[in-house]
């Protein structure tokens, strides 16, 4: 008998369907049994197919999860970057589905997008590529059409490096707290945002050094890593924490008024590039931002004979080859083969004359 009262469990339906037992206990009355028996038996043999897990969405939505992830995982400036390129995005394809953005769509993008440059088209192609690895990796889409597009040729400079005596003309035309500011991304050669980030329980006065703190590892992780103090580093850093204020845990702060709160704010430094352009317009000098800060300490300490693996970690590079593109002082090595090569070339020429 499949449907039966058990003691003090109501009644129950217990049946065979292909070998596997099928049972239920705990109803009221028999009736409630056998209709539950005759639905078990209805779904074993009609199966209603399984929901289809989602393999498509709109590109906006797209573009939102991914802005979404850039945020919670990496820097501010990474995610402004990616906000700027996707409003331009969502006015080409920004209500299509995924499924029905085209490689050739995006190819005549980028290349209308190549008007401007080359690096800029580039750039493109980068974060849409990124932005749709995210949706296969979350399985949001079924295809990346950014996939087989190539990047477009690109005129590769030197890249402009101040020399010291250009730095600290800077320096001596700014006022005493950007002063204080910049010697401190040249003596740790630091990050704009990672000094932006310091705080004053990050430095360390009795053993001379200072944490800084890098999203840029991979997953995104706030990682922090040891610069030791110079001794003019050490000065600008007391100086400082004697006149600083006890209410702010920040060694660069600032107090503005936010046209969107309609309210003061106070806060670390975000971005302070553009007093660059005044600066160096001030002492007369060729136009050079904060980041050409850290390829010149590199470059110095590379001219010194410091092994690389030591300016490596005082940049916070996770890569070698990273380390690599900093250094643009030309080595010893270089030099000795330039001087072996001329040699050989006279010597020959000496020889037939």
């Amino acid at each position: 008998m499949s449907v039966y009262s058990v003691a003090e469990k109501g009644w129950r339906f217990d049946f065979t369907h292909k070998g596997t037992r099928q049972t239920e206990a705990w109803f009221k009355t028999k009736q409630e049994a056998k209709r539950a028996e005759s639905k078990r038996k209805e779904e074993l043999i009609n199966p209603q197919p399984l929901p289809q897990t989602p393999t498509d969405i709109t590109f906006l939505e797209l573009v939102n999860r991914r802005l979404d992830y850039v945020k919670a995982y990496h820097t501010e400036h990474y995610y402004q970057d990616n906000v700027f390129l996707a409003r331009m995005w969502v006015k080409e394809w920004g209500e299509m589905m995924c499924k029905d953005i085209t490689s050739n769509s995006i190819q005549q993008y980028m290349i209308r997008r190549s008007h401007v440059s080359n690096y800029t088209a580039n750039k493109d192609i980068r974060y849409l590529r990124a932005t749709f690895n995210y949706g296969l990796k979350w399985s949001c889409i079924q295809n990346n059409p950014t996939k087989n597009i190539s990047f477009l040729p690109v005129e590769k400079q030197m890249k402009y490096i101040p020399s010291t005596q250009d730095v600290l003309k800077v320096i001596m035309v700014a006022d005493s707290d950007t002063q204080d500011y910049l010697w401190t991304l040249k003596e740790t050669m630091g990050r704009m945002s990672e000094v932006n980030r310091l705080e004053w329980k990050d430095v360390n006065f009795d053993e001379r050094y200072v944490v800084l703190y890098t999203r840029k590892k991979h997953g995104g992780h706030l990682t922090p890593r040891k610069v030791p103090m110079t001794q003019r580093l050490c000065d600008v850093l007391s100086r400082r924490c004697q006149q600083r204020r006890k209410d702010k845990p920040w060694v660069f702060w600032q107090r503005y008024w936010s046209r969107k709160k309609k309210e003061w704010i106070e806060g670390p430094y975000k971005n302070r590039s553009k007093i660059m352009k005044t600066l160096c317009q001030k002492a007369k000098v060729q136009y050079f931002r904060f980041h050409p800060l850290r390829h010149l300490g590199a470059s110095t300490l590379d001219r010194a004979n410091v092994n690389i693996g030591s300016i490596q970690r005082i940049l916070g590079h996770e890569n070698r080859t990273t380390t690599e593109i900093y250094l643009h002082s030309i080595g010893e090595a270089e030099r000795e083969a330039m001087q072996i090569f001329e040699n050989f070339e006279k010597s020959h020429t000496d020889s037939h004359t």
